[in-house]
């Protein structure tokens, strides 16, 4: 079974990095994604936002040239947060693909 989340859109707030207490480097930013879906035969109007969190060095390149309002195409998979009480879901990059 394939887990992974694909999702388009456009960065609505810039990138903050910071590093792990094991040094690895953690950005975090919110993509907004608007797209017409088709559902029981009728379309349909999504807007959304997602947070992102993308560790390790591989996607550092990619964040540094984030800013607001970029093209982004972003695979990964979904978690939570930061806690086991907080139930929010974020999108774990594993990829992410400048798209303009």
């Amino acid at each position: 079974m394939d887990n992974r989340v694909v999702i388009a859109g456009n960065v609505a707030r810039a990138p903050e990095t910071r590093c792990s207490p094991a040094g690895v480097p953690i950005g975090r930013f919110t993509l907004t994604h608007q797209s017409e879906q088709s559902e029981a035969g009728m379309q349909r109007q999504v807007v959304c936002e997602v947070s992102v969190v993308a560790a390790g060095e591989a996607l550092q390149g990619a964040l540094r040239q984030l800013r607001e309002g970029t093209g982004v195409r972003v695979q990964g998979f979904l978690g939570r947060a930061h806690s086991r009480r907080d139930d929010r879901l974020v999108l774990h990059a594993q990829q992410i693909e400048l798209t303009e």
